[in-house]
């Protein structure tokens, strides 16, 4: 799927890391919410509340999720899922342009 459509979006952004990830909220019909944004060239690290999957739209990166030792790489069309009261590690060396999905 290329586009949502009749969503309601949250118009402040989500700005993390000074910047170097921003993100909006939509609101889709049934409730449900997720997030739309990019990742700028840079390393981070997320804590997650709530379980998500990870969608990548555009651009790529590499992942270490808490508790393992090995980086995998993702691109457009893949996802990875992160546990709930967790965190995980991302490096891009490009623009990372995703969709976040709550669980």
């Amino acid at each position: 799927m290329s586009q949502y459509d009749k969503v309601s979006v949250v118009k402040k952004a989500n700005v993390y890391f000074d910047g170097k990830c921003v993100s909006h909220t939509v609101v889709l019909a049934d409730g449900t919410k997720k997030t739309v944004g990019v990742i700028l060239p840079a390393s981070l690290t997320f804590n997650t509340g709530a379980p998500e999957i990870m969608e990548g739209v555009g651009g790529s990166c590499r992942v270490k999720l808490k508790g393992e030792s090995d980086w995998k790489a993702y691109g457009e069309g893949q996802s990875f899922n992160v546990p709930g009261n967790s965190s995980f590690e991302i490096a891009c060396d490009e623009p990372y342009h995703y969709v976040c999905h709550f669980e």
